[in-house]
């Protein structure tokens, strides 16, 4: 199972956000390409980093920072975060970016998601946020009445192999990711499943890998408070997976 160490970019710093509120963030490191080389150093090949400025305002903002990451650090990353266009999807993979991650386009304009996949496979991701199982947008700012499922469902319609799903309600809380929820889209889908929002301990990986190891397609697992707050070392991280 993959841990990707997570970076989330405002004002071209690392923050980390409470449930997707812009307002509780907190900054975590004014040069978020140290923290990428930290992660390096640490042992980790990946890299999750969400534009959130991007998310919020549909633009990019961050593409700088992206971009030195890029350059200098030698991780596979993914980005998401406002990317609206195939235009910007071209953009984030010449940038060096090995995937891209669509979260609003999804339910806005699946057929955009159609064509990605189609120009670029596997380096297209869709990233399903949910409150109490519906699919949040906007930056989580707009909850629809479509549930996780149909949507993963939808989206392996179209080609779709990897999903990464975020229960909002456990975003930044370290309450532990949502395991059922997790699990069950999983199942239902058939689709690779990263869990995303509220992994607090190396126990909830253990959970989560246990999963993966009883045949649930779930392919591995992004951490970010966690790692900032000191709950454990993404070195630790990595070897409790690895074992």
């Amino acid at each position: 199972m993959i841990v990707f160490p997570a970076i989330d970019l405002k004002e071209g710093k690392a923050v980390r956000l409470l449930q997707g509120r812009m307002e509780d963030s907190t900054v975590y490191a004014e040069n978020p390409l140290e923290v990428a080389q930290r992660f390096l150093a640490e042992g980790s090949q990946f890299l999750h980093v969400v534009d959130l400025d991007g998310a919020f305002a549909g633009k990019p903002v961050n593409d700088e920072v992206i971009r030195n990451i890029v350059e200098k650090v030698s991780l596979r990353v993914q980005v998401g975060g406002g990317i609206r266009t195939l235009d910007r999807i071209e953009e984030l993979l010449q940038l060096g970016v090995e995937r891209v991650i669509l979260g609003t386009v999804a339910v806005r304009d699946p057929q955009l998601v159609a064509e990605a996949v189609q120009r670029y496979g596997e380096r297209i991701i869709v990233g399903i946020d949910a409150k109490a199982g519906k699919v949040a947008v906007q930056g989580w700012a707009e909850t629809t009445e479509i549930t996780a499922v149909e949507l993963a469902l939808k989206m392996r319609d179209v080609g779709v192999q990897r999903i990464i799903f975020t229960d909002i309600s456990r975003d930044g809380m370290l309450q532990g990711p949502n395991i059922e929820s997790t699990v069950q889209l999983a199942q239902e889908t058939q689709l690779q499943i990263i869990a995303s929002g509220g992994v607090s301990s190396l126990e909830d990986l253990r959970k989560l890998q246990a999963q993966a190891q009883e045949g649930v397609s779930i392919e591995g697992a992004i951490v970010g408070k966690a790692l900032y707050s000191g709950a454990f070392t993404l070195a630790e991280a990595l070897k409790t997976v690895s074992q």
